[in-house]
């Protein structure tokens, strides 16, 4: 009888037989993919790499388009969806559901979201292609006995893409003049971080739903954002709307970098009432108070993927 092949085996074969396209696409995993997340990713970009409307030539096996960064950042969407159970809009999610047609994950994470992808508790996110796309994420609950929290070599393998998107705000300061308080603090910094092939996850909270803030914010209404990228905390701002919010947290992220570097460090933060030990992007400044209690905390899940593949 015919031995069976799986998918993930095609895709091996198919890399082996084009080594200098494995070495190329290889460069395209993020430091925060587990084995089973980067090899479904992969699948799904090599999948669509060939389709006429994203490559055009192949050079050395590394193919060259205008549209690449798009299939990327599909491909991230899509990861998304299927991993951390993000939602997005109805044109997206119909989108990277027909080009990841026929890739099989094997025990995908299952997870529930309430109407119009916003949770329950209030909490919803936003990122995705074009920073523009909304998503929703559960965290399944991490037992108080296990540990939780970033590895302890994480800051290291984040801080080469942050001295590149170091280097990307820097130039586009320079360009826009200055960093000054009428600036679109949010578009700078999100196209900074898409040139550096990443995105922003931007999670929204109603002001009235979070505890420990600051002294002087006892109004009720508005919202809070914390950004994030690459799991690592950037900043966190207050607004009278989830817009207005988002920019105030883009202008803190960005004073980040206005020192002479930026250092990716684990930290202790107060994540709905207890302390958990958090990345963040920090500059040489000392600070007298600590940071605003975190919105998100993305390592307990992690962990848990990372259990299960």
């Amino acid at each position: 009888m015919a031995c069976e092949t799986s998918e993930e085996d095609i895709v091996s074969e198919y890399l082996v037989q084009n080594p200098q396209l494995a070495q190329w696409v290889d460069t395209l995993r993020t430091y925060c993919e587990s084995n089973k997340q980067w090899a479904a990713r992969r699948e799904f970009i090599l999948r669509n790499m060939e389709a006429s409307s994203y490559t055009t030539t192949l050079e050395l096996g590394v193919p060259s388009s205008s549209n690449l960064d798009k299939l990327l950042s599909l491909s991230m969407v899509w990861a998304n969806h299927v991993f951390l159970g993000c939602s997005y809009s109805q044109a997206v999610m119909d989108r990277i559901k027909e080009m990841g047609e026929g890739i099989v994950v094997t025990d995908a994470p299952v997870r529930k979201t309430t109407k119009d992808g916003i949770l329950a508790r209030g909490k919803r996110t936003e990122g995705g292609a074009d920073g523009a796309v909304k998503r929703a994420r559960c965290g399944a609950p991490w037992p108080a006995s296990q540990k939780s929290g970033p590895r302890p070599q994480a800051p290291a393998e984040h801080q080469p893409f942050f001295n590149r998107l170091y280097k990307a705000v820097a130039w586009k300061l320079v360009s826009a003049g200055g960093f000054g308080p009428n600036l679109d603090h949010f578009e700078i910094l999100c196209s900074c971080v898409e040139s550096c092939k990443e995105t922003l996850t931007s999670v929204f909270v109603p002001l009235k739903d979070i505890d420990g803030l600051p002294a002087g914010r006892t109004q009720k209404e508005g919202h809070v954002c914390e950004i994030r990228c690459q799991t690592v905390y950037m900043g966190t701002g207050y607004g009278r709307d989830e817009a207005a919010a988002r920019a105030m947290a883009s202008k803190e992220a960005l004073k980040v970098f206005q020192g002479r570097k930026v250092s990716v460090k684990i930290c202790r933060r107060r994540f709905k009432g207890r302390d958990v030990e958090d990345l963040m992007l920090l500059d040489e400044q000392p600070r007298s108070q600590g940071s605003p209690p975190a919105l998100s905390y993305p390592f307990e899940a992690e962990q848990q993927e990372d259990a299960s593949s």
